[in-house]
């Protein structure tokens, strides 16, 4: 079964009306998190099986994400989030990014990137993640980072730098003095100095508990909590930037201190206050990018999100795979949940949807269920091809939800075929075709595909294959004509997408599929 987003009719506007492929993709990793699993436990260092390490994602995560964003320059709209990737771990050591942490955190977040989620927005939706699956408030997230094609200038802040370096290089990032020690604070929550990149500041600790000698910055390195604070200000903190022997590297007293120890007091009195505050700098730290770079509005999950994972032509009939997403509800609350569509020849069609099974993330903060379009999620929808299908609708408990009227488009338009078909042979090079089906009541001027493959930088890049007008088109039935092109070796792609420029202006943009056929 291919796996599906949606055709669409393209739309100027920015606002989440569903279908919209890259509201759709920033949403499911957003708010579904298929990445919350390397942060649970928040003790978890997936680099380490015995978690004896002293080390966590969600640390690396987070530190990531700041140095990414951290050679930003306010003044002249260079550097911020999205500079490094993906060439964190290439030249770090000579940038400030001492440790193989960024590689590591790059080597998880990058393979979750696609055509409408960069790996930039990853990084940062990891330290977004990590941060509320641990504790954390909720962070705003915005989508549409673009990722670098070369590193930037070095502007990490290091700890042997002074006072006055630092307060300078937070305000050259767009930090004033108070965010500053706030930003820090919130970091610093989680993980700590490992002696390997930072031989000066960090012993080897020959704990066993700690088999890569990292000294934590406060007691609760794996959990987000004002604990940061309150060890500073009573004077037990362990925090090896605080109390280090080498005063040259502690950077975080001298940070913590600036203001006469003001901002961490007001930390260590109230947490709530540290919460809502870390917000509000996560999300301006994640926020920050390269001057041109338009990000999406904040990312909000739809009360109710249809999910394709299958939409083709087989023969006489229109398969339709998936599920429809409820936010914020459990299997008692949805009730009896119902899939009504509209035809092309005026009819209405209905049917009750079986549970799916549902989610829960970032400590309950998240739930979602799920009610599937087939009696089994390996089954599909049959929809007779020739009435076809236009839009969808639901009902809830008997509330009906169709966006304020607007329904959910399913245009038919245009649609994959079965009769595609590939091969591979013993040096992975391919051959076949992509068969499309055009519905014989519209009139292209051309059909392509949207192939998505990635740069030597492992970025994903988007590639467009011409799909030639067929002399003669071969007829799937009374209602579809396949478009064919053939497939060779230098098309090699995991997703792709299908579309069509129509007679008169208007434009399809198809489906994000997986590259998955049977066999020629």
């Amino acid at each position: 079964m291919l796996t599906l987003a949606l055709f669409a009719l393209l739309a100027t506007a920015t606002a989440y009306i569903w279908p919209s492929p890259q509201f759709e993709a920033l949403d499911e990793m957003r708010f579904e998190q298929p990445l919350a699993g390397f942060v649970n436990p928040c003790d978890l260092f997936i680099f380490d099986g015995s978690r004896k390490s002293g080390r966590a994602d969600s640390a690396d995560w987070i530190r990531t994400a700041y140095h990414d964003m951290a050679t930003h320059n306010v003044k002249d709209g260079t550097g911020g989030l999205g500079r490094l990737d993906p060439f964190l771990g290439r030249d770090g050591a000579t940038r400030g990014d001492a440790g193989d942490g960024f590689q590591n955190t790059i080597n998880v977040l990058a393979g979750q990137s696609n055509r409408y989620v960069s790996i930039a927005d990853v990084v940062a939706l990891g330290a977004v993640i990590a941060v509320e699956n641990c504790g954390g408030p909720e962070i705003a997230f915005r989508g549409g980072r673009v990722d670098a094609t070369e590193p930037n200038a070095p502007g990490v802040p290091q700890p042997q730098e002074s006072l006055d370096s630092h307060i300078a290089s937070f305000a050259r990032q767009g930090f004033t003095q108070t965010e500053m020690i706030g930003l820090v604070a919130c970091g610093h929550t989680f993980g700590g100095v490992q002696h390997a990149p930072f031989p000066d500041i960090v012993p080897e600790l020959n704990d066993p508990n700690s088999t890569e000698s990292v000294a934590h910055f406060d007691s609760s390195f794996v959990n987000f909590d004002n604990n940061i604070a309150t060890e500073y200000i009573s004077g037990t903190t362990q925090n090896p930037l605080v109390v280090g022997l080498n005063d040259t590297t502690n950077s975080d007293k001298r940070i913590f201190g600036s203001d006469g120890n003001v901002t961490m007091s007001s930390f260590a009195n109230s947490p709530e206050l540290f919460a809502s505050t870390c917000a509000e700098l996560f999300a301006k730290m994640i926020d920050t990018v390269p001057r041109g770079v338009q990000l999406t509005d904040v990312v909000t999950p739809l009360p109710v999100k249809p999910i394709i994972a299958g939409f083709d032509l087989d023969g006489d009939t229109l398969r339709l795979g998936g599920r429809v997403r409820l936010w914020n509800m459990t299997q008692d609350t949805a009730g009896t949940v119902r899939l009504l569509w509209d035809d092309h020849v005026g009819g209405t069609n209905n049917i009750t949807l079986p549970f799916g099974g549902g989610f829960t993330n970032s400590g309950g903060r998240n739930t979602g269920v799920y009610y599937t379009f087939s009696t089994t999620p390996s089954d599909s929808l049959s929809i007779d091809a020739a009435a076809g299908i236009t839009q969808m609708r639901f009902t809830v408990n008997d509330k009906l939800e169709d966006q304020g009227g607007l329904g959910f488009l399913l245009p038919d338009g245009v649609v994959i075929s079965t009769s595609s078909c590939i091969d591979f042979d013993f040096n992975g090079s391919i051959t076949g075709h992509l068969d499309l089906a055009v519905r014989n009541t519209i009139t292209p001027t051309r059909v392509f595909i949207e192939a998505e493959t990635s740069d030597d930088s492992g970025r994903p890049i988007v590639v467009e294959i011409e799909v030639p007008r067929p002399s003669e088109a071969a007829t799937a039935n009374a209602t579809y004509s396949i478009w064919s092109v053939q497939l060779n070796s230098d098309q090699q792609f995991n997703f792709y997408t299908v579309g069509a420029e129509l007679d008169g202006g208007g434009k399809l943009l198809g489906p994000h599929q997986f590259f998955d056929f049977a066999p020629c």
